[in-house]
């Protein structure tokens, strides 16, 4: 039987980072914004071992579902922490989107970390817009597509964007999703080819 909201919250504190994982994940699926101020406890405590990025991805992840609003700051603490491509930050990105857009219908969180953030962070928040299937306002998107096409056809920030694409219009868009065709990388060819037909694929999340 699936952890209740108590069971999973009661989880966080356990001893072995795998469970605490576990807990994290079951709250991620669950969205409650109860749960939002033990996760973001559980992941102060939790950062301090680089170690266990897994489980810290599960509970930022878990904050982003919760629409947990009192996060944000710490979240965007983290963010400023990192460097190199991570999936932490990764996660980072898309919980800071999903909270502002669930909260403002906002995603001035993208436009705040796509000129100087980290890769995974940056990553993060095309992910969270293209699994969300939203359509940021014409300046942003162009903004958007702009620092995508500057990238190198093999740069992995690209495909998010161009996932994202399939609920977007213009020609800068159809030019970015045709000069993505041409990328030695199967996985961008396929998602540019989905969203040249209008089509959103459902992509499986760690």
């Amino acid at each position: 039987m699936p952890l209740t909201l108590r069971e999973a919250v009661d989880q966080l504190g356990d001893r072995a980072s795998a469970k605490r994982r576990s807990a994290a994940k079951r709250l991620r699926s669950l969205g409650d914004p109860a749960a939002g101020p033990v996760l973001l406890e559980a992941l102060q405590t939790e950062v301090a071992d680089p170690r266990t990025w897994e489980t810290q991805y599960q509970m930022i992840m878990a904050l982003g579902a919760c629409s947990y609003t009192p996060a944000v700051a710490f979240l965007e603490q983290l963010a400023a922490q990192q460097g190199d491509y991570t999936m932490v930050g990764v996660a980072l990105g898309d919980a800071l989107v999903r909270i502002e857009w669930a909260v403002a219908s906002s995603l001035s969180t993208v436009d705040r970390y796509m000129p100087t953030g980290s890769p995974g962070v940056i990553d993060g928040t095309f992910r969270a817009i293209a699994m969300l299937q939203l359509v940021p306002e014409d300046d942003l998107l162009k903004r958007i597509v702009a620092f995508a096409a500057d990238l190198d056809l093999v740069d992995p920030l690209r495909f998010w964007v161009a996932a994202a694409a399939a609920g977007w219009a213009g020609p800068d868009v159809e030019t970015y999703l045709h000069a993505c065709l041409t990328s030695p990388r199967t996985d961008l060819v396929e998602a540019a080819t989905n969203s040249l037909a209008d089509i959103y694929k459902n992509y499986r999340l760690l």
